[in-house]
């Protein structure tokens, strides 16, 4: 495996036109650029029609795995309510961190941590949200699976 790569799911043949319809889901990883022990996933994207079924959560668990075997953690920066909590089913936990753009920095392994967790969330609750971030967020306190 190279430190840079990309990961699909696809759904039927792939195609051969300037578009690959087939592609369902893709997500960009790359090696830190300071830390050779860490990797990122990057630019995850679900095609519209399949949103809202997990694939993008799937994909980046399938492609972390793979890459816990070359790196000893896989990161990604978040930037919506909706990506923490799947990315958190998929494995990835809160590192306290943000990026410059204030995106919350998610690793995988991580420490199976409530406060962590409930921490990621307060820091989206502080912030200028949409209707459906807002509604999301109401009742949420507890990690996936322990509500």
């Amino acid at each position: 495996m190279t430190n840079t790569g990309k990961g699909v799911f696809r759904e039927g043949r792939p195609g051969d036109g300037e578009f690959d319809e087939s592609v369902v889901a893709a997500v960009a990883f790359n090696e830190d650029r300071t830390d050779d022990r860490t990797a990122w996933l990057r630019y995850v994207t679900v095609r519209q029609d399949r949103r809202g079924e997990g694939l993008g959560a799937r994909l980046c668990e399938r492609v972390s795995g793979d890459l816990l075997d070359s790196y000893d953690r896989v990161r990604i920066a978040v930037n919506n309510p909706f990506a923490y909590e799947a990315l958190y089913k998929a494995g990835f936990g809160f590192t306290g961190e943000t990026t410059g753009i204030a995106e919350l920095v998610l690793q995988r392994p991580h420490d199976a941590d409530t406060q962590a967790y409930r921490a990621g969330l307060d820091r989206y609750r502080g912030r200028d949200l949409s209707d459906a971030e807002r509604s999301f967020l109401d009742g949420r306190s507890e990690p996936p699976g322990e509500r």
